[in-house]
């Protein structure tokens, strides 16, 4: 049996924007930047004959009397030019292989998305979650955090005219790919209206936008093209910690059978600005991180675990988004089909509000909707008058309600499904493998995954850690050892030199070890990528310095190097 039509569905904004599928953070950036530019409508896609090749754009450079004035010498070279423009200046999918295709230029530029290939440039939602989750981060930091991104990102773009001025001074890489920027004449946003839905976790909402004012705190002194790579690996890492939130917070509502109040935008204890910033959370993440010492394999196992069991909670999100999608529908034909009212301040039922109407005092109205749904399901499985597909009997026996059968029969076809994309989402966001992901698992098939802190990663989150708020804006500082643990673990979960309240074997003396010699890797590491150095034996006097200083002196404020 397969199922079909509404019933199939599964995403619901409610919930996330986020299709479960593989996500590729080029592609998520580019399509985030019209958004920024039509203030979260979506772009459409310029008119062209062709999807754009590499063979076109080096053509368009060695072609064009400007461009060669601009790039000198590049007509001499190009096959060198050719492969320079496919490997550092375009996304290609299938590289390398006869299907090869630009899914669009790398994105350093809030331009380039015009020149994307829809078919091959998909970010199944991820760019409307982050934009829509910075929307409605409080204080005042999501606007200002969408602010300072839409400046960044579209650098010598003049919004009354709506086009570039070739004079403002940019990187070679960006200066070559908005050379492409007047071959594009139309470009219009979609006409379609956005869902305006805030997160379910809006306090991970304030931390992504508190961190993406840090990092941009930097743009005076870091390159353009490493800042960009900062900004995608932090993008990728907040997705992936309010995914992990989710597989808490949605089965949890459900169960609870209505909303947590901590977790509205008005009560939500978490502040970024604070030292512990998530205090008081009632879905605090706790993930055992291995720094890779190969010696220590109680630490690996420690780490399995913890990714373990989180990903083990994926079945109960899927039938959890199963319920409330289903209860969305059952509310919107209640209102529009029998024009029953449904309770609510805006008249759109929040995912709290979804839940409530599992309440016994909503039995009737859920019997007698999902009676009819229920028995259109049932039809569907038996092919041309036969036998009940086995699946479908074995739920109708087990002497559920119509709903709860219902849901029961969805999980039973497509459950499985939904838990293998939500995996390879996740994995996805948390770049497993990869140099800046915080996911680890070996090539051999059903290895288990660990939580691992990577180089990339780390230093991502060593250049937000040494940034603190004061007269007004961002300025540096040197950061003990032990504040540094406490900032990721306080503010990210992260767990690196011991292990989250109330584990199990928090007393171990074999895991106190195990976490002893992480700490040392952890210090091994950042010695590896340039911020600390070992002044003494002393533990106070073991700091991370910052490789840009910012607010030191003006002649620091200038050149941003340590002094």
């Amino acid at each position: 049996m397969s199922i079909k039509g509404r019933d199939k569905e599964f995403r619901t904004p409610k919930t996330t924007y986020v299709d479960f599928k593989h996500i590729e953070m080029d592609r998520v950036l580019t399509l985030l930047f019209p958004r920024l530019k039509f203030r979260g409508y979506a772009g459409r896609k310029p008119p062209r004959a062709n999807n754009l090749q590499p063979e076109e754009f080096v053509e368009e450079i060695l072609r064009e009397e400007e461009m060669r004035k601009f790039f000198v010498g590049f007509d001499q070279y190009p096959d060198i030019v050719h492969k320079w423009f496919e490997t550092e200046l375009l996304d290609v999918v299938n590289r390398g292989k006869a299907n090869q295709a630009v899914a669009s230029p790398r994105p350093l530029h809030g331009e380039t998305y015009k020149f994307r290939n829809a078919r091959h440039c998909r970010d199944y939602g991820a760019a409307e979650q982050i934009y829509w989750m910075l929307y409605f981060a409080r204080r005042g930091e999501g606007e200002s955090a969408l602010s300072d991104l839409k400046r960044f990102f579209f650098p010598g773009f003049d919004w009354i005219t709506e086009k570039y001025d070739a004079s403002v001074v940019v990187d070679v890489e960006t200066q070559a790919l908005l050379r492409f920027n007047e071959q594009v004449k139309q470009d219009m946003r979609d006409s379609r209206e956005p869902d305006r839905v805030p997160p379910l976790c809006i306090g991970q909402a304030d931390i992504l936008a508190d961190d993406i004012l840090r990092l941009l705190a930097y743009e005076p002194h870091v390159p353009r093209s490493v800042l960009v790579e900062y900004l995608k690996t932090l993008l990728a890492f907040h997705l992936g910690l309010y995914h992990l939130k989710l597989l808490q917070i949605l089965p949890g509502i459900v169960k609870q059978r209505s909303g947590n109040d901590l977790c509205g935008i008005k009560e939500c204890p978490v502040n970024p600005r604070l030292d512990n910033a998530v205090e008081g959370c009632p879905y605090r993440l706790s993930l055992i991180v291995d720094m890779g010492d190969v010696n220590n394999a109680r630490m690996v196992e420690l780490a399995r675990k913890s990714a373990d069991r989180l990903y083990r909670r994926i079945p109960a999100f899927v039938q959890a988004n199963f319920v409330v999608k289903k209860l969305d529908e059952m509310a919107t034909y209640l209102s529009k089909k029998r024009g029953q009212p449904v309770p609510s301040a805006n008249g759109e039922l929040s995912v709290g509000e979804l839940a409530c109407l599992l309440k016994p005092e909503h039995d009737a109205d859920r019997q007698t909707y999902f009676q009819f749904r229920l028995a259109g399901l049932i039809e569907e499985s038996s092919s041309g008058g036969g036998d009940v597909d086995p699946e479908v009997r074995e739920a109708t026996a087990m002497g559920l309600g119509e709903f709860d059968s219902f849901i029961e029969i969805l999980m039973a076809y497509r459950g499985k499904y939904h838990r293998q994309y939500i995996t390879e989402c996740l994995d996805s966001l948390l770049l497993k493998n990869k140099e800046n992901g915080l996911l680890a698992q070996s090539r051999s098939k059903g290895s288990p995954r660990r939580f691992v802190l990577s180089s990339r990663l780390l230093e991502v989150l060593l250049q937000v850690a040494v940034l603190t708020w004061e007269g007004g804006r961002f300025i540096t500082r040197e950061v003990r050892i032990e504040e540094l643990l406490a900032f990721l673990r306080t503010r990210y979960g992260l767990y690196i030199d011991r292990l989250p309240e109330g584990s199990q074997a928090a007393g171990s003396i074999v895991d106190r070890r195990a976490m002893r010699l992480n700490l040392e890797a952890f210090k091994r590491r950042l010695r590896e990528i340039g911020f600390y150095e070992d002044l003494s034996d002393a533990y106070v006097t073991q700091k991370v310095s910052p490789r840009y200083a910012i607010g030191k002196s003006h002649e620091d404020q200038e050149n941003g190097r340590r002094p």
